[in-house]
């Protein structure tokens, strides 16, 4: 079988999509493109790639490819994308989807016109982990999952301080749309996507601000956001993420769910980018507690994945429809911020 010709746009995160795509049999990596040439070569001559291109529409055009892979600036997400599923590719989009809704909306009703794949690398649950309490949630385990709270806080952690990420035109936001949409997803994933019905938030920004300040930086967005979101079946779940927080650990990730039956909690451990995950039940009468222990075999990387699903004609996960229910839930919680009042999601 002919292998699947792939593209990347953007190196930064983009070396992990070509190392991703590297792990598949079924794909090459034909075609990367970086504004940055110094970098640009630098990544061809170490993952072995043959074309390079300063300018990534002329890629998408030339290079007749399967797949590319969007992972710039969240304001280029949705231009990129549209180009390639007018030129014939599927796209796999790095989070968050687009700058907001409207944009996520254009960009799946384009993959639906198209007849492409439009798949966003909600990587946090591709985790073997993560893999794994989602087969245990849906044998029905936890019963009916009525609270969740999804945090990732960093003590001091603001990526590439001065750059894109804490300029809002470029970015969309702070932490919220950086870390926050990776916990946020993985708990609705394990929820079974509920259907939001509003949120009640808040966001903050007096530490990094005064960073900036200092430093000569240029720094817009927050540093910290919170959220309550309510789901029409009743639910809540609490969504935390900060890149500047006094807190003990240097990073802190935890997603805990709780149901009628048993709950799950699935975190880092030694403040990196391990994690462990565990449910807690009772059996017979007693506190009864289950540990993942990897391997999961079937727990592959999220460009493995889209790959293996577009080889063997299958659906995959982490869709254009979740990106933009995440982006509708992020829109919400930064108007609940702005205006201080809850905010209904329509």
């Amino acid at each position: 079988m002919k292998k699947l010709r792939c593209g990347v746009i953007g190196l930064g995160m983009g070396k992990a999509h070509i190392k991703g795509y590297q792990t598949h049999p079924q794909a090459e990596v034909v075609a990367i493109a970086d504004m940055n040439e110094e970098l640009l070569k630098k990544v061809a001559d170490e993952f072995n790639v043959p074309a390079t291109y300063t300018d990534a529409e002329k890629m998408i055009e030339q290079e007749q490819l399967d797949i590319v892979s969007v992972v710039t600036p969240n304001k280029f997400h949705k231009p990129l994308t549209l180009k390639a599923l007018a030129e014939g590719c599927n796209v796999l989009c790095e989070k968050p989807m687009a700058m907001n809704a409207v944009e996520a909306q254009e960009m799946l009703e384009a993959s639906e016109k198209a007849g492409k794949r439009l798949m966003i690398n909600f990587s946090y649950r591709f985790y073997e982990q993560s893999w794994a309490l989602k087969k245990q949630v849906e044998t029905g385990i936890l019963g009916d999952i009525y609270f969740g709270r999804t945090v990732w806080h960093r003590r001091r952690g603001m990526p590439r301080f001065g750059g894109w990420f804490g300029q809002k035109a470029l970015s969309g936001g702070g932490p919220l749309i950086d870390l926050g949409v990776h916990r946020l997803d993985l708990a609705l994933w394990l929820m079974n996507y509920p259907k939001p019905d509003w949120v009640l938030a808040g966001a903050y920004n007096p530490i990094a601000t005064e960073i900036a300040k200092r430093e000569g930086k240029e720094y817009d967005v927050e540093d910290l956001a919170s959220a309550m979101i309510r789901f029409e079946n009743g639910a809540t779940l609490v969504v935390e993420a900060s890149w500047a927080a006094n807190i003990a650990q240097r990073e802190l990730m935890e997603t805990r769910l709780l149901g009628s039956k048993a709950g799950l909690v699935q975190r880092n451990v030694g403040e990196g980018y391990d994690f462990e995950a565990e449910i807690y039940l009772e059996r017979e009468g007693c506190p009864f507690d289950m540990k993942v222990h990897p391997p999961v075999p079937e727990a592959k990387c999220s460009m493995y994945h889209y790959v293996d699903s577009i080889v063997n004609d299958k659906p995959h996960i982490a869709t254009a429809k979740d990106g933009v229910i995440v982006m509708k839930i992020l829109d919400a919680i930064y108007k609940s911020a702005a205006d201080g009042k809850p905010v209904q999601i329509s």
